[in-house]
């Protein structure tokens, strides 16, 4: 199967139809060191999305990220870890460091999460959705859609040069959203990318919460071939080498897949392991991380194909 019918394919699966947010109220908050914060509700697929957006002072078109945040148990959180972190973070969280190196960045309250709490909890919805023929995590990547399309329509934003980022749950939507959608120019992901086949012979598919789960995927791909389908973007892929979640079987044979989607194209692929790290993000990541990104924004948005 060729990359664009696999892609075609995972949307019809995932139910997929981005159609772009519109900002239904956007209002200053406090800056973050001296960087401007702004309080936005765009208008999503299913209803009202809070988001928040940093950006530097400069003057734009800015390079962009879309921050996905992670899950971790933590419903109240949601968009806030981009400013404020959580406890698997290097603290700060991203916000500050990605306006720091000229990044406008934005994240959305997943439903369930942070001011989208009273949308009904994760796994009531994940059943009622499932019995839908409909996936929790197909409403949150068209969620997500949404939010690309308000970002690549902003005047201050490069629509080329957006990117996806997030660790965990955030690292899941950020590669599998570049995959589905052509126009992210590259995506960060920490934490997270492991094949599901030997996940749940290793008996660790357990330990993942209802929104990961997609009806219907293993006959038709692996997450490692989902992750290859950036290619030949930019795309940096790092795990913790004592990570329960991502264990050795299941993230060696995602890591096999997509470096035999970027063959011919190694230099636009970074895959790193902290041996000593588990499932979090060190501060060597978080520099990696800012690396990746600041190359790939000056590098631009190129015709990879």
């Amino acid at each position: 199967m060729t990359p664009d019918a696999l892609r075609t394919r995972l949307q019809r699966l995932t139910g997929w139809d981005p159609r772009p947010a519109a900002a239904v109220s956007r209002k200053d908050a406090a800056p973050e060191a001296g960087h401007p914060v702004e309080t936005l509700v765009l208008r999503g697929p299913r209803g009202p999305m809070p988001a928040t957006l940093i950006r530097p002072e400069t003057a734009g078109p800015l390079p962009a990220v879309l921050y996905c945040h992670a899950h971790g148990g933590d419903y109240r959180l949601g968009r806030r870890e981009m400013l404020e972190g959580s406890r698997f973070l290097h603290t700060p969280g991203y916000g500050i460091a990605l306006a720091n190196a000229g990044f406008a960045a934005l994240c959305v309250d997943m439903t369930g999460f942070g001011d989208r709490r009273d949308e009904g909890d994760e796994n009531d919805m994940a059943k009622a959705l499932f019995w839908r023929g409909e996936s929790l995590f197909g409403h949150m990547l068209n969620d997500l859609g949404a939010a690309f399309g308000y970002l690549a329509e902003r005047p201050d934003v490069d629509a080329a040069r957006i990117f996806t980022l997030g660790l965990s749950m955030g690292a899941a939507h950020a590669y599998w959203l570049a995959a589905l959608e052509p126009r992210v120019a590259g995506c960060a992901h920490l934490c997270m990318l492991a094949d599901i086949g030997p996940m749940i012979d290793a008996g660790a598919h357990a330990r993942h919460g209802f929104y990961l789960s997609v009806p219907g995927l293993l006959p038709l791909a692996e997450t490692g071939d989902i992750a290859g389908l950036i290619a030949p973007r930019p795309q940096f892929a790092c795990h913790g080498g004592t990570d329960h979640l991502t264990p050795p079987a299941a993230r060696d044979t995602a890591l096999a897949r997509l470096r035999a989607a970027y063959a011919g194209h190694d230099d636009r692929l970074t895959c790193a392991i902290d041996p000593a790290a588990g499932h979090g993000e060190t501060a060597p990541m978080r520099v990696a991380v800012l690396d990746f990104l600041a190359q790939a924004a000056a590098r631009g948005h190129q015709d990879f194909g």
